[in-house]
């Protein structure tokens, strides 16, 4: 798999509306559900079904799940080696669990889905790269 189809489907979401917890490019998605339909796009059928989740999951059970499942299913690598078409995961606030996730389409520039905005390219600006928790590659990238 070659990053460069990553990133051209990361940016096929871009003007899809927000809705929480949708995946389907077009009618809606949250940033979950943005990562998880280019998977489907460029790797094949989801690894394990996401199942519900509230807005504020993350405060609720403090829980690291995003984290957890980057871990099982895409490959960990160093912020500071993050490439495009590589997952990234941001913590809004020290030591709680990683919240949001994006596509890096260019080493500081990434793909989110982002609540009032729908899916939007933004810079990764000094207030994300402060935020960053974790980067992960997808499968099989042919570097």
């Amino acid at each position: 798999m070659k990053r460069e189809r990553i990133v051209a489907e990361a940016r096929r979401w871009i003007g899809t509306p927000y809705r929480h917890q949708a995946s389907m490019i077009g009618a809606g998605a949250d940033c979950l559900g943005l990562v998880r339909g280019v998977w489907r796009a460029v790797v094949g059928a989801e690894p394990e079904a996401a199942g519900a989740y509230t807005a504020d999951w993350a405060e609720a059970t403090g829980e690291d799940r995003l984290a957890e499942a980057g871990r099982r299913h895409f490959t960990p690598c160093a912020p500071d080696e993050r490439q495009a078409g590589d997952v990234v995961l941001f913590r809004f606030r020290p030591g709680a669990p990683a919240k949001h996730a994006g596509i890096l389409v260019e080493i500081d520039r990434f793909v989110h889905a982002y609540e009032g905005t729908g899916v939007v390219e933004t810079d990764l600006s000094p207030w994300w790269r402060r935020r960053l928790a974790f980067v992960f590659r997808f499968p099989g990238i042919d570097d």
